[in-house]
């Protein structure tokens, strides 16, 4: 059932009329006792979550018992981002999710669907994963709240990725991510129907029907003069309010170039990007719209490790950005990249093939360690100075020296692509 639909490329939500929405959401569902708040990690900051989080708890006061980052793989949020993304929200309120160990599996999806929707490249079981405190925390209303942006892994983020990859377990994360990258990337991004999504809609369907999810999705996007705005925002218990939210964000996250990027210069804010697991949607997002032999330069100050979870960093140093070839074989040869396929899918999902360059400049990173991982490396400092984002616009740019460059100053918003590469 559609609860609240409303939004357009051009429409900015004011404070007030965010919270006349959820009085109206709420106000349908009736009076709830139990409240489990599913928002984002400080990884989607910018998707008002944190606000819409913060204005349920002012709706529901003590009715809200419990607040769970949906953190997937993520590393566990400090105090100050809570206190940043979440406002007032009671710290006391907030639990972590342990994707290695907190979770139940509520279902599993027969290996022959896995081998219908990959197009028989994977046949193995799949199992529909969640945090144990929706399984079995007696409440009586899960709010899952987030961001519809297109996305590597599943096409477009949020809706039940929020529930079986954000409060996931390793194997379903591992799984699912791996038949996202196997299926193939570019096929996938900026689509709402894809094979990982199929694969979350049968465990819905089939292994969570009978609990209390609704969910808020926003739609998010830049004005004229830089400042965030939700665009669109949509409730509901189905796929229906994911799919008007997909739509709206494919018209407005989505920038088809007018020709293909030679250089591309992308910069990553040193709060929300402090690893390449993270850092790597300068690559996802932009790899549509580079031309073959383009240079994509990733500005990365807060950069310090590769994954968030220690045992993903090692195998991220161990095998590197190898390409897809380079990485299934490894997957055929390691017993210990086989046990994390989400690592193994990061891998390729991270690597140009050889079609275009990558040369990340770390803020805490070495050269030895960003060209172990088969990256290019050069100076924060020495490309600041030439590419500096105080001066560069988004979209194409002409530097003093008649050289063009393609600037994005936030990869997370969007999707960059040129035509013939979206399209074929």
């Amino acid at each position: 059932m559609l609860y609240y639909s409303k939004g357009s490329k051009d429409y900015a939500f004011t404070s007030e009329e965010l919270k006349a929405a959820l009085v109206e959401i709420y106000g349908k569902l009736g009076v709830r006792k139990k409240v489990l708040a599913l928002p984002p990690d400080f990884t989607r900051f910018h998707s008002f979550a944190g606000t819409i989080t913060e204005m349920t708890w002012e709706y529901y006061g003590d009715a809200l018992t419990d607040v769970l980052p949906a953190l997937g793989t993520h590393a566990p949020m400090s105090d100050s981002e809570i206190s940043r993304m979440f406002g007032n929200v009671p710290r006391s309120l907030f639990r972590v999710h342990d994707w290695r160990n907190d979770v139940v599996t509520v279902g599993t999806i027969p290996s022959e669907y896995v081998q219908q929707v990959s197009e028989g490249k994977l046949d193995y079981t799949w199992p529909a994963q969640v945090n144990k405190l929706l399984a079995h925390g007696g409440h009586d209303f899960i709010l899952s709240i987030g961001q519809v942006v297109p996305h590597e892994v599943i096409g477009m983020a949020n809706y039940n990725k929020n529930i079986f990859v954000g409060t996931g377990g390793a194997e379903g994360i591992n799984k699912s991510h791996f038949i996202g990258a196997v299926y193939g990337m570019e096929r996938i991004m900026g689509r709402a129907e894809s094979p990982v999504r199929s694969v979350l809609n049968y465990a819905s369907t089939h292994f969570t029907s009978h609990l209390p999810i609704i969910y808020i999705q926003t739609v998010v996007s830049k004005d004229s003069s830089g400042k965030l705005q939700i665009r669109g925002l949509y409730a509901g218990d189905d796929f229906e309010c994911f799919r008007l939210a997909a739509a709206l964000s494919l018209e407005t996250n989505f920038e088809m170039v007018e020709r293909p990027v030679k250089k591309a210069v992308v910069w990553l804010d040193p709060e929300e990007f402090k690893s390449t697991w993270l850092g790597n949607k300068s690559i996802y997002r932009t790899r549509m719209a580079l031309a073959d032999g383009a240079d994509l330069i990733v500005l990365a100050p807060g950069l310090k490790e590769f994954g968030e979870d220690r045992e993903i960093d090692r195998l991220i140093r161990k095998y590197g950005y190898a390409g897809t070839p380079k990485t299934l074989a490894a997957v055929e040869q390691n017993q210990e990249l086989r046990d994390n396929l989400g690592a193994a899918a990061h891998l390729i999902h991270g690597s140009s093939e050889g079609r275009f360059s990558v040369t990340y400049c770390p803020g805490k990173l070495t050269r030895e360690e960003i060209e172990s991982v088969y990256f290019h490396y050069a100076s924060l400092d020495e490309m600041v100075k030439r590419y500096d984002p105080e001066k560069l616009a988004d979209g194409f740019n002409i530097l003093s020296d008649g050289e063009e460059v393609f600037y994005i100053s936030n990869p997370a918003l969007g999707l960059w692509a040129h035509r013939d590469r979206f399209l074929s």
